[in-house]
């Protein structure tokens, strides 16, 4: 029995399917609704594939329905990070680019590469996904109207719209933090592993929020280490021969919320969390920049964070130096 991979290149309104597998490979487009996503099955029955890996890139949320649809029906999905596929259209030497090659590329990168599957989270876990992130953006929203206020203007009609809009984004900035909270603490899974988070010094309330809603489960990481890669919290370096010694710099490839979300932490975690304060000064004293520093102690926050999500215990410092929130 053939196993046939799916790519699929995703948008707003279609997405376009190739299938790989069988006697030879197959293409189609749906339209990016529940109405396409039916068709979809029905197609991949009359090409005779009924199981399937199917593999999409993470861009935006236009994945997420047909990720979902598409595990419900029993297939095997991987969500991948579209670097990835970039990358492997370069290593394959395509030239040309269009929804339809990107299919191709996308179940070509499949096959051979085999990722990992992926597991949808729960709808807790999707729905506090969306308010965490929608909180983000209010708050963007809140800065830009602000510094808009302050630029200089003179019109008093259009400080008074200001005014209004930043009026609106208060409001809506508390109603959403406080329909954050209590979603937490109606999911008691949710719950006790916020209760989890912050027994760590440094991470409060919208940290712990923000690690739930991107990392809803960490029994899919082995280690620390991985857990920082998806958050793009590890350095690359580059080095050959003699010519080439670049310092290495961080390899912003993955989740940028988290990122995010551990920054201003990591500035003042040095003043509560031992952990960090002691790298902070180890590196300091190696000679490292300020903002090296600050990467560091995020990506250590990070790794606290799921340290005390994997061994189900709260915080120890002492515990942490023996390293056991790198397991």
């Amino acid at each position: 029995m053939s196993q046939f991979y799916v790519g699929i290149d995703i948008s707003k309104a279609t997405f376009d399917v190739a299938l790989l597998g069988g006697a030879q490979t197959a293409r189609s487009q749906f339209a990016n609704d529940q109405s396409g996503f039916q068709k979809l099955a029905g197609w991949l029955q009359r090409q005779g594939a009924s199981q399937v890996h199917a593999c999409l890139e993470a861009t935006g949320r236009y994945w997420v329905e047909l990720a979902l649809f598409l595990h419900e029906q029993g297939h095997a999905v991987s969500v991948v990070n579209p670097k990835l596929i970039k990358k492997h259209s370069e290593a394959i030497m395509q030239r040309n680019k269009t929804d339809r090659q990107d299919a191709l590329t996308i179940a070509d990168y499949c096959a051979k590469q085999q990722p990992d599957l992926w597991t949808p989270p729960t709808a807790a876990y999707r729905q506090l996904q969306e308010m965490v992130r929608h909180l983000y953006t209010l708050k963007g929203d809140r800065t830009r109207v602000s510094n808009r206020r302050q630029s200089g203007l003179t019109s008093q009609e259009v400080l008074a719209l200001l005014d209004e809009q930043l009026a609106l984004l208060h409001r809506q900035i508390e109603q959403l933090q406080a329909r954050i909270a209590q979603h937490i603490d109606n999911d008691p899974q949710l719950k006790a592993d916020k209760e989890l988070l912050l027994t760590i010094p440094g991470i409060g309330q919208t940290t712990a929020a923000v690690f739930l809603a991107e990392v809803p489960d960490v029994t899919l990481f082995k280690s620390g280490d991985q857990v920082a890669a998806f958050a793009g919290l590890t350095p690359g370096q580059q080095l050959s021969g003699t010519s080439l010694r670049r310092p290495a710099r961080l390899v912003k490839w993955g989740n940028a919320h988290l990122r995010t979300a551990l920054y201003m932490p990591a500035l003042s975690a040095h003043r509560h969390n031992p952990i960090a304060a002691a790298l902070r000064e180890r590196l300091l004293q190696r000679g490292k920049s300020k903002m090296t520093t600050v990467v560091a102690v995020m990506r250590k926050l990070l790794i606290l964070c799921y340290g005390v999500l994997k061994t189900r215990k709260p915080f120890d410092p002492h515990h942490a130096h023996r390293g056991l929130a790198m397991a």
